[in-house]
């Protein structure tokens, strides 16, 4: 079926609970094609029990989620791999005994049996996030920054349609995050639709053409990243106040630049 509507990925209504907790609530999330999108929101407002129902890590309640046309409403991870969606996990953790290329070329090896293949196409995403000089090191050996990498590598030799990033910049240091930041645009300036959950806002200004804020299960708020800081709803659910003048300040400025 053909996806009229430029949205790669269309959730509808999606809930979850656990127990007496609802984790989700009636969250509906459209994500264009081509796009860079941030998901946000404070700790236990529910955003990687919304990656795991988008993912098929988890199964939902009620509600639907739609990928390149398609309903993969409580399919298999493998299953959406292969469709196109891959994520990225909060806690890294590489094949430690196997090199950097090794380990990226398990994630080449979803879309091809042949071993070689899937060594060349490793060096190559090596090569585009600046792992190249890496590539014969253990995984072992690698920063908490070159883990982070190393996920993101993995996950792109997979060759998707939409990379689900689950705070791909937390755990680094603001040096390591301004280095991060061009990589994660570089991605999708390639042609790979992002979608990602970040607490670290400069990076969330710098990168996302549209935001999504979910507080504890709902969405709150949606628009361009000066829309959200500036919407007291978000202000009083995440940033606070000075949070969110710093943040208008820094918008400001650069869209003066």
């Amino acid at each position: 079926m053909a996806n009229m509507n430029n949205s790669l990925l269309s959730i509808r209504g999606l809930s979850k609970s656990f127990g007496g907790l609802k984790a989700v609530q009636d969250v509906s999330i459209e994500v264009p094609s081509g796009s860079l999108t941030a998901l946000i929101g404070p700790n236990g407002a529910g955003k990687t029990t919304l990656f795991a129902l988008m993912s098929g890590f988890l199964k939902p309640d009620s509600g639907s989620v739609h990928f390149d046309g398609q309903d993969i409403t409580g399919r298999a991870p493998h299953l959406n791999a292969q469709l196109g969606m891959t994520r990225t996990f909060q806690i890294v953790q590489p094949f430690a005994a196997q090199t950097v290329r090794e380990n990226i070329a398990v994630g080449a090896h979803l879309k091809t049996k042949d071993r070689r293949t899937a060594l060349m196409q490793a060096e190559r995403v090596a090569d585009q996030l600046g792992l190249g000089p890496l590539l014969d090191k253990p995984a072992s050996d690698l920063t908490v920054a070159g883990r982070k990498r190393l996920e993101l590598a993995r996950a792109l030799a997979t060759r998707p349609k939409l990379l689900l990033l689950d705070e791909v910049l937390a755990g680094l240091n603001p040096q390591e995050i301004s280095e991060m930041i061009p990589v994660v645009r570089g991605i999708a300036q390639s042609g790979v639709t992002v979608l990602m959950i970040e607490h670290v806002m400069q990076a969330v200004m710098n990168l996302a053409q549209n935001v999504w804020v979910l507080a504890q299960g709902q969405l709150i708020a949606q628009g361009s990243p000066a829309d959200v800081t500036a919407d007291e709803r978000v202000v009083e659910a995440y940033l606070g106040h000075g949070t969110a003048a710093r943040l208008r300040k820094a918008a400001q400025a650069g869209a003066q630049a």
